[in-house]
């Protein structure tokens, strides 16, 4: 594997380090205070073309690859963590299947504006009782004539309360269960979508989610993504792709928040001299910058063999498994070098802490990253 970047990879990396921190590390503090949705910034991330990263030219997209995505998601995240949980779901969610399953009329009016960013997307995939188990959902689609009646709902839908549509999957063969689950584009402002009040959520505050209600919602045959039963097949191979972007997002945490610990490290004195100059805190200077470096290596690795073309359910998983779970103990390690102040608001360590946690939870959990792992171990 060349671990040498492209002129365009290095220049985009730039681009959005120099946008990360101008326009989001000042801000995100009290985005996140105030529950604000960071609606300027994405507009700014549209102009830069990072809505649509590995979308092609000719789909409204930025026509990179996977590895330039990683890199923009990395460093958005690095300066807000909200932000880059939004562009990774417009980008993984939304763009990707539509890209992937949409017939040429339907990539024609719903991806081309949300790969330029002129429009936000959503995925809708969990139900209050179908988290890791999506063959539970209950959601159903019902095919009337040039129809489809949609009845529901949908929970934890990151972007939905500013989406203009929703990758959603419904049940439309209940009795064959994850064989019986179908796609759809839903129009946000149809009659009979109703949104639920905002998640009050422990992190990732400025990143809106919501409950979605589905009350005999229309739905035309032309907006089905691929043909019925295949919901699943293009759930599981989305995900695939969006846990790369979530694992960006939880090395993104890690990096600001050992980059700041580093710095705090070496103006904070005691006993005389900077705390850097004890053996116990470059000792956890040292296991956090190992980590993160690790964590990168296995995220450019599924991004790579994603570029080919090759599978990589396992590597997408470990590279969301490690850096996941990297994020929190990096993070935890940043607050304890902070000491009492890492634990006030006036400082960005507990904040990190708290954005750091859900990233171990949603696109699959740690435990489900385990089963996908270990299920490839056992195929070979």
């Amino acid at each position: 594997m060349d671990f040498q970047l492209t002129e365009t990879q290095t220049a985009l990396q730039d681009t959005c380090r120099q946008f990360a921190e101008k326009e989001l590390t000042p801000n995100a503090r009290r985005w996140d205070e105030h529950h604000t949705f960071p609606k300027e910034a994405v507009e700014k991330l549209a102009e830069l073309g990072l809505m649509g990263v590995a979308i092609p030219e000719a789909h409204g997209g930025a026509g990179m690859d996977s590895m330039c995505y990683a890199l923009a998601m990395e460093e958005i995240s690095r300066g807000c963590a909200s932000t880059g949980v939004i562009m990774s779901v417009n980008n993984s969610l939304y763009c990707d299947p539509v890209y992937k399953n949409g017939t040429e009329a339907l990539k024609k009016k719903w991806l081309e504006p949300f790969a330029r960013g002129e429009k936000l997307g959503c995925f809708g995939l969990t139900e209050p009782a179908a988290g890791s188990d999506a063959a539970a959902q209950k959601t159903t689609a019902v095919r009337d004539g040039d129809f489809y009646r949609i009845n529901g709902s949908k929970n934890f839908i990151t972007n939905g309360p500013e989406a203009d549509a929703i990758v959603l999957f419904t049940m439309t063969a209940p009795a064959k269960g994850n064989k019986g689950i179908t796609a759809f584009v839903v129009d946000t402002k149809s009659p009979g979508f109703v949104l639920g009040k905002l998640d009050n959520k422990l992190g990732i505050t400025a990143s809106h989610s919501c409950s979605i209600f589905f009350e005999d919602l229309k739905v035309p045959v032309e907006n089905r993504l691929g043909e019925e039963g295949q919901g699943f097949k293009i759930a599981m191979a989305t995900l695939d792709g969006g846990r790369i972007g979530i694992a960006c997002q939880a090395l993104g945490i890690a990096r600001a928040a050992y980059e700041e610990a580093l710095k705090y490290a070496k103006d904070r004195k005691a006993f005389d001299k900077p705390i850097a100059d004890l053996q116990a805190i470059q000792f956890m200077l040292a296991d956090m910058a190992t980590e993160i470096d690790a964590a990168r290596l296995l995220i450019w690795k599924a991004a790579a063999l994603k570029d080919q073309g090759v599978r990589h359910s396992a590597e997408s998983a470990m590279a969301k498994l490690y850096a996941s779970e990297m994020s929190g103990r990096v993070t935890h390690k940043a607050l304890q070098i902070h000491g009492g102040y890492g634990y006030l608001k006036e400082f960005d360590a507990e904040r990190h802490s708290r954005d750091a946690r859900i990233t171990e939870i949603y696109e699959g959990t740690s435990e489900i990253q385990r089963l996908v792992i270990a299920a490839s171990l056992l195929r070979d």
